[in-house]
Order: C-alpha cells, then sequence, then structure tokens
C-alpha cells in the first residue's frame, strides 16, 4: 500500500492548493446534485451524506448546498447532468481515468480527447485501462486527531482493509468499496473526524517514468483537472519527489 499512499499524498495536496476556488464550489456542488438524484434525504442517501460533508468540509455556503440538492431532486432547474468517465494514456504508457459530470457530453468529450493529444496521450476505449485499477473507500485522519492504536481498533472493527501512516503524521484508512458507509459511520460514532472521505480508483499496479516523462504526465494531469466537466482524475505513475518539487 506503500505507492498508494505516496500517490493519495499527492492528488491531496493537489487539491488543497487549488487556485480557483469557485471552481472547486461548482466541481462539489455537481457532485451533490448527481448524488441527489438517488433521493434528497441524506440519512437515507450515503453518496448524498458524503458529498455534503465534503462541501461543508471545504467551506461551501449552506445555500449553495440547498440549492444544489433541490436541483438534483428536481426542485429546481440545472440538474441536467450525465456520468461520464473516460479511459486513456498518457506519456510513457501511463494509465489514467478521468471521472466527468456534465450537461453536454458532444462538448466534453472533444475537450477531453484534445488535452490528451496535446499532452503526449490518448484517449483509449472502454475498459482500456480500468483492469489496472480497483475501487477503494478512502478517509484521511489528520495528525493529532486521534492515536494509531485507536484508530485501528475502530475502523478494522468496522472492516476497514488497512491503516497506514501518511508523510504528515496522520492516517489514512482504506477500505472495500461496500464497507466505505460502515467504516465512516463507525468513525464519526467515535468521533475521529476525517479531513477527507471519498471513494476512488486505486492503482493495483505502479508505473515509473524518469523524471522528464514523469513532468510530461504532471502536464496532462494538470490540463484535465482544469477541465470544468472534470470531477476526478486516477493515474497509476509513482512520482519522484524532484518531478513534484518542479
Amino acid at each position: 500500500m506503500s505507492g498508494h499512499s505516496k500517490w493519495h499524498n499527492i492528488r491531496l495536496r493537489k487539491g488543497k492548493q487549488d487556485a480557483v476556488r469557485g471552481k472547486l464550489f461548482t466541481k462539489l456542488a455537481k457532485e451533490i446534485i448527481i448524488a441527489a438524484k438517488g433521493g434528497g434525504n441524506p440519512d437515507t442517501n450515503i453518496r448524498l451524506r458524503m458529498a455534503v460533508q465534503t462541501a461543508k468540509q471545504s467551506s461551501v455556503p449552506a445555500d449553495t448546498i440547498k440549492r444544489a440538492i433541490q436541483r438534483g431532486t428536481g426542485e429546481l432547474d440545472g440538474g441536467n447532468l450525465d456520468e461520464r468517465t473516460f479511459e486513456g494514456y498518457g506519456p510513457g504508457g501511463v494509465a489514467i481515468i478521468v471521472e466527468c459530470l456534465t450537461d453536454n457530453i458532444n462538448r466534453t468529450f472533444p475537450e477531453l480527447r484534445s488535452a490528451f493529444a496535446k499532452n503526449g496521450g490518448r484517449i483509449g476505449e472502454s475498459g482500456s485501462v480500468a483492469y489496472l485499477f480497483e475501487r477503494k473507500g478512502v478517509l484521511v485522519v489528520d495528525p493529532g486527531v486521534t492515536t494509531e492504536e485507536t484508530l485501528m481498533e475502530v475502523a478494522i472493527e468496522a472492516g476497514a482493509e488497512d491503516v497506514q501512516p501518511t508523510e504528515d503524521g496522520g492516517f489514512e484508512v482504506t477500505t472495500e468499496f461496500t464497507d466505505f458507509a460502515t467504516v465512516r459511520d463507525a468513525l464519526d460514532a467515535a468521533k475521529i473526524a476525517t479531513s477527507a472521505a471519498d471513494i476512488q480508483q486505486i492503482p493495483t499496479t505502479m508505473a515509473e517514468l524518469d523524471v522528464a516523462e514523469q513532468k510530461k504526465v504532471l502536464k496532462l494531469l494538470d490540463a484535465l483537472e482544469d477541465n470544468d466537466d472534470v470531477q476526478n482524475v486516477y493515474h497509476n505513475l509513482e512520482f519522484s519527489d524532484e518531478a513534484l518539487e518542479d
């Protein structure tokens, strides 16, 4: 799991450094809209509960959250979004999965295809790289929130797969997709706060490239994440500190 932990920490750091607050809010609101299509009550809709909690952790205003839920349930206009997942290859053959929420697939697909092509990659067929990833629940506990012993006891008892320390002194809890909600509820009940909790595509095999190629992949990832319709970008590249520092 060490490769995954490093990969996830990189993803979190990038998220925290998002330069455009409005764009982050828009992406979080879109997730609430699509989640609310399964019901507007967070108590009975686990995906909506996760989306709302994540939005609150990112300081999204309560009115914005309420309107997003209403769009998803059809009480307000603007909830016409589709979930689409694209697969492709970056420089050096790195596997990439792009998850989108879009109101116009005829706009989104050409834009993503262009981003791949301009940055040394290409869009692949459905299933071309998905087999290199597994859907897992990932919960992040910040440094000082709890002890490793306490976290292990609560998380493993609730069905978590693993608990690993992160580079900053916190912890990362990994679960099977089906056990995610149970583990998150157990941490909440034990008053162990999480700074991030979501379902992710975790690579089962990590790719290794030289620094020059890694920088090319970073450029492609940035281009993909800058697209307004893109919610999440996953990859299987093991980045070096040198590439990230630049």
